[in-house]
């Protein structure tokens, strides 16, 4: 059932936002050239690596796509690249991961490998499930890319604080998920896009 809803609440939003993603694409391409998406490798269910779907937001670097890590440093975000993060459209072709069956449209946060490798035994756990596009965690650190340009150590504050609050999120969906805690997570999310 779980399957089901995301086939056909995917499919919803794609053809409901075509003309979006269309213009979206556009506005990066006539911004800061092409490609107009990002692709990068994650770490999906049965802590299987995948290829997640994202719309560019940042100037291209080699390496990027496999996972660097780059929180806390927004020198290289474009001018649409802003616009998407706020509002998080960056994430809308991950509708296209769903479809493919890498992810649920709720699920724990797919992360690059070296942060699965800092808590592997956490990680077991919470990839028994697909990851999903948003979940708890994603509302509760609505303003994540903030508290890291704060921080003086990026890499330390992500790992050793965001990283265990995020975990604890996962651990919790995937010991025990249905459709009323997606709905809710689903509900969450749009009201944290549009009201903060």
């Amino acid at each position: 059932m779980k399957r089901l809803f995301d086939l056909v609440f995917s499919i919803f939003l794609l053809v409901i936002l075509f003309i979006p993603v269309v213009m979206i694409t556009l506005w990066i391409v006539i911004d800061s050239g092409w490609p107009a998406f990002f692709i990068q490798e994650r770490i999906g269910q049965y802590v299987k690596p995948f290829k997640i779907i994202k719309f560019r937001t940042m100037r291209r670097i080699p390496g990027a796509e496999k996972g660097e890590f780059n929180a806390g440093d927004n020198s290289r975000v474009t001018r649409v690249g802003k616009f998407l993060r706020k509002t998080k459209f960056d994430e809308l072709p991950q509708l296209l991961n769903v479809l493919k069956g890498d992810m649920s449209v709720v699920g724990p946060r797919p992360e690059v490998r070296q942060w699965v490798n800092a808590y592997p035994e956490r990680w077991e756990k919470v990839l028994k499930v697909k990851p999903g596009v948003t979940d708890n965690a994603s509302v509760y650190f609505r303003n994540e890319e903030q508290l890291l340009e704060q921080s003086d150590d990026p890499h330390k504050t992500y790992r050793d604080v965001i990283l265990p609050k995020k975990l604890t999120f996962y651990e919790d969906y995937a010991s025990g998920h249905s459709f009323f805690k997606d709905f809710k997570i689903i509900f969450l999310t749009i009201k944290a896009v549009l009201f903060n």
